[in-house]
């Protein structure tokens, strides 16, 4: 499991042994072995590997140091690695997997007004407002914190990439919508999506 993040795509690398949950220790982490851990939470793959407790500090034991993934394992207990350790949990091993996705709204008063950027696949995109109704931009101002929507104001797009959400109702955040990413015809002819939030 991924902890810490913010989203479960995201965050510490802990994994169970023996019925008790430990950390990864940062020593010789890298995106293989990232991708390992994003493969086996079918996360998709790892667009950043983190170290020096980037998510905060574990609690447990230590249960892995040195960690060698060759690719190709399906789970990180299949990883060669180390079980003895030097680690203290300031050096717990994270991992950012390509399904995570967090929101921003930029170029507004504050950080619950303006345009709707999403990062997923490790990248920044824009939003196309031909799908933006109420309900996709309630789900979004509710996630960020900022309550509710009052408006929905349409930007530019100036990112290179693009996302869409269909929500069918009021989600806990935009991740649990319908998304298409990335696809030319279904964004056609729009404007980047913004939110104004009462928050």
């Amino acid at each position: 499991r991924l902890s810490g993040g913010r989203s479960r795509c995201e965050g510490r690398v802990e994994l169970e042994q023996g019925g008790v949950w430990g950390t990864v220790c940062d020593d010789g982490w890298d995106v293989t072995d990232g991708d390992v851990v994003c493969r086996q939470l079918r996360c998709g793959w790892a667009v950043r590997v983190l170290a020096g407790g980037a998510f905060g500090r574990g609690t447990g034991p230590i249960l892995r140091d040195e960690v060698g993934c060759e690719g190709h394992e399906e789970h990180l207990g299949d990883c060669p690695a180390a079980l003895d350790h030097d680690c203290s949990h300031k050096e717990d091993a994270g991992v950012v997997c390509s399904e995570h996705q967090e929101w921003r709204l930029t170029g507004g008063v504050d950080g619950c007004a303006g345009r709707v950027e999403v990062f997923y696949q490790g990248t920044w995109s824009t939003v196309c407002d031909n799908a933006w109704y109420a309900v996709e931009a309630d789900v979004l101002c509710h996630s960020l914190g900022c309550g509710v929507s009052l408006s929905r104001p349409s930007f530019a797009h100036t990112l290179p990439t693009r996302m869409l959400y269909q929500c069918g109702g009021h989600q806990p955040s935009l991740a649990h919508c319908h998304l298409i990413y990335n696809k030319s015809a279904p964004c056609y002819q729009s404007r980047a999506a913004g939110a104004v939030c009462n928050g």
